[in-house]
């Protein structure tokens, strides 16, 4: 029965969180800077506004999936207060250690391209340098105390930010 209250505090924090962090950072300041204005596409390149979209909608199923994954597999959430139980090394978190943070940074990317609005590139630029310093400075430290040589052995094969072409699978004398 405890497992089912945890499970369901760490589904209702998701969805919260969500509405906190990603919402704000891809939707709620995009629509500040630019109004969701279309613009001229760059160059005359009609074919962005598809490509914007598909990177949109992509990089939205990417937080969803990475969201669902900390709530239901690790009883936890993306947020500080309400962390999960176990290091999340699986679905996407197996090709590149910030999934999530690549996904928020892609619907943002693919508005830029489907309104045309090169302000909302700047702004990628912006979100990517405090994401990684946040990455740095604080979540990887804080992995490390908490999680040890299983968090050491998986940033050793799977990097911040480039994807692997292979997922990751740990081997069976780690502690995942």
């Amino acid at each position: 029965m405890l497992e089912k209250g945890r499970r369901a505090r760490a589904v209702a924090g998701s969805i919260v969180f969500f509405f906190i962090a990603p919402f704000v950072v891809a939707g709620v300041v995009p629509y500040l800077l630019v109004g969701w204005q279309f613009k001229d596409l760059y160059l005359g390149f009609g074919a962005l506004r598809f490509v914007g979209g598909a990177v949109i909608l992509t990089g939205l199923a990417c937080v969803l999936e990475c969201f669902g994954r900390f709530a239901l597999e690790g009883r936890g959430t993306p947020a500080p207060v309400l962390q999960t139980d176990i290091l999340i090394a699986s679905g996407l978190y197996r090709f590149v250690r910030n999934p999530m943070y690549i996904a928020v940074l892609m619907i943002v990317l693919g508005q830029a391209l489907f309104f045309g609005q090169i302000l909302l590139l700047g702004y990628a630029v912006l979100v990517w340098v405090v994401f990684h310093a946040f990455v740095r400075i604080y979540e990887e430290p804080q992995l490390r105390r908490r999680f040890g040589t299983s968090y050491e052995t998986y940033s050793l094969h799977v990097s911040r930010w480039w994807p692997r072409s292979t997922p990751w699978k740990a081997s069976r004398n780690s502690d995942f």
